[in-house]
């Protein structure tokens, strides 16, 4: 049987956190609140009811991605499979609620986006090894021309479809 999936649209309580693992891949933090929030039509007033609180972890390409683009406040879309985090700390057991993030983006409702590809994670897909932040290597020049969907800013776009 498969975990459960959440697709929804939340909100970020803190700024991503990002931290390596000793093998060099990243990963995230995301703490997440979700509410049922509503409008009160007598007094025409919005009103927060319940809030339910959940930390998210995503990895690789997607971590570091996430904390580049997502702060404190945004207002996201994500999709993640939920699961429980087991700990002991002291003799006494925990759990929690977890979000393994799939994807995540910013509501364009709220924000606006400049979005760009990863030319990095393009090549190896989402478990492509990147340097920690500081040591990445832009590609710079023209754009390649196997890729249909460069722009090429010295021509502009293209009418056509790239298939």
């Amino acid at each position: 049987m498969s975990l459960p999936t959440l697709t929804g649209v939340g909100r970020l309580t803190a700024d991503p956190e990002l931290r390596f693992t000793q093998s060099g891949t990243a990963v995230a933090s995301i703490a997440l609140a979700f509410n049922s929030r509503k409008l009160n039509k007598q007094t025409n007033q919005w009103e927060d009811g319940d809030t339910f609180f959940i930390r998210g972890t995503a990895w690789e390409r997607l971590a570091e991605n996430a904390t580049e683009t997502l702060s404190k406040g945004m207002e996201v879309l994500v999709t993640g499979e939920l699961r429980t985090e087991r700990w002991e700390k002291d003799g006494q057991k925990y759990e929690r609620p977890a979000l393994l993030i799939r994807a995540i983006a910013p509501n364009l409702a709220y924000a606006v986006a400049q979005v760009s590809k990863d030319a990095a994670g393009q090549q190896n897909g989402q478990g492509g090894q990147r340097q920690p932040q500081g040591q990445q290597q832009r590609r710079s020049g023209p754009p390649a021309q196997d890729d249909p969907w460069a722009v090429d800013s010295a021509n502009g776009y293209s009418d056509e479809p790239p298939f």
